[in-house]
């Protein structure tokens, strides 16, 4: 019997095997803002991210691979169904308390080395500085784990990390959210925000 995140794992992951070659197969779905990848996440997983924003599925993270499906359904996708609304952002905090979690028990440590990047990602989303800190420690380990082959792709995630934390070290929060979010920006966020680099 599949298990019930399993379509879910394997739109966002794929079938290929290397680290490189998902990243190269998915890195659009991933990364990439296209309004037909959004209709896509809305129509097919929808009803599982509203369970999982109302508290719901909790039953999926007794384990490692269902764990990770829930992380992504409360950090991950409501990023693309609600795009450029509040809502984009409400599953972080229950995210961060899941990882949390299952890193205590020791799940991130059972997954692919590509699907733990989903993990800690969701620390690197985090507007706390402590929090970034931790997103930064969980990928450099990540990066000496990989053989030479996969090295650069996760020095590259490592990069992405040190810029979140970065910010956050500067701002306390990430200004290109400000106008989402209802917050009024800051002579220097302004500055920031007309400068490149300056959106993930």
């Amino acid at each position: 019997m599949t298990a019930p995140w399993q379509p879910l794992l394997e739109w966002w992951f794929g079938t290929l095997e290397s680290s490189s070659e998902i990243a190269a197969d998915k890195g659009k779905l991933w990364f990439g803002k296209r309004d037909s990848q959004d209709l896509e996440a809305r129509t097919r997983f929808g009803d599982c991210v509203e369970q999982a924003l109302a508290g719901g599925l909790t039953e999926w993270a007794q384990r490692p691979e269902g764990w990770l499906a829930l992380v992504l359904l409360l950090d991950q996708l409501p990023r693309m169904i609600y795009r450029d609304t509040p809502k984009s952002f409400s599953g972080d905090l229950r995210a961060q308390a899941m990882v949390a979690q299952g890193i205590a028990a020791d799940f991130d440590r059972q997954l692919r080395p590509i699907q733990r990047v989903f993990i800690y990602l969701v620390f690197e989303h985090c507007e706390n500085l402590m929090v970034q800190n931790e997103a930064v420690s969980r990928y450099i380990d990540l990066v000496a784990q990989q053989p030479g082959g996969d090295r650069a792709l996760f020095s590259d995630y490592l990069n992405y990390a040190e810029k979140h934390q970065q910010v956050i070290a500067r701002f306390g929060r990430f200004p290109h959210r400000n106008a989402v979010l209802g917050r009024a920006s800051t002579a220097e966020e302004l500055a920031f925000l007309s400068g490149p680099g300056s959106r993930f």
